[in-house]
């Protein structure tokens, strides 16, 4: 799928991994929806630095609430091209876990993604390319992964799935899990680097080589249901 000039609806897009994916997209020339969740003021501020800013539209919505997703996607018309890249980690183990934060972890990692890509496939669109962004998680299990890692590993599960019922309707959908690219900023000092001295690439992931992956997928029309991971190796230990 070419790009330009596609309308591409990224969700959690304000920050990090995002808002990285938003310039990507935007230096493409495509029409973007950068939903954010609280973090509105940096996204009108992203949307202002882009190339062409009146091509990004910030929208908000609470993932956290049932039917936020489906409400959010009524807001933006036709979209080419979606990524589920918002996601809510809290580390825990599922033994000391509470019912309140597993269920808002998954109503925010997978109920959510899931009524954006049935939203996504009801357009009836002529070709069109979902990714969803994941975790290592679902490739090499760590321990304290809780309610977040079953949380992701249902999506890829997912993702498989929607990608054999909705080839017939020429919509592919894949997921990329990426390893290390950003500590989260609770993460205690050197823990990040303890991670990465143990991959077999000795280092963090680049995120511009984890943007790359993303965009690859949407122009290549032959790939559906797969998972790639953009880890520098951390799924082979």
């Amino acid at each position: 799928m070419k790009i330009t000039p596609k309308n591409v609806l990224i969700t959690g897009g304000a920050k990090r991994i995002g808002a990285e994916l938003v310039r990507a997209f935007a230096a493409e020339n495509a029409n973007v929806y950068l939903h954010v969740r609280h973090s509105q003021k940096e996204a009108e501020i992203l949307a202002k630095s882009l190339p062409h800013p009146e091509r990004c539209r910030v929208l908000t919505a609470d993932f956290s609430t049932p039917g936020e997703a489906a409400k959010l996607f009524a807001q933006c018309g036709k979209v080419d091209i979606l990524i589920n890249n918002a996601s809510m980690y809290e580390p825990n183990e599922l033994i000391h876990g509470d019912e309140v934060s597993d269920r808002e972890h998954f109503e925010v990692n997978f109920w959510s993604p899931l009524a954006l890509l049935r939203a996504f496939a009801a357009q009836e669109l002529p070709e069109g390319v979902a990714i969803n962004l994941l975790d290592q998680e679902v490739l090499h299990r760590s321990p304290n992964g809780g309610a977040y890692a079953l949380s992701r590993r249902v999506l890829a599960d997912a993702t498989r799935e929607l990608a054999r019922e909705y080839g017939q309707k020429n919509l592919r959908i894949n997921a990329v899990a990426p390893g290390p690219v950003f500590p989260p900023s609770w993460i205690p000092d050197g823990t990040m680097a303890k991670t990465i001295a143990t991959l077999p690439l000795r280092r963090k992931v680049n995120v511009d080589d984890l943007v790359e992956a993303v965009l690859f997928l949407c122009r290549n029309d032959s790939i559906t249901g797969q998972i790639l991971g953009v880890d520098c190796g951390q799924s082979l230990i």
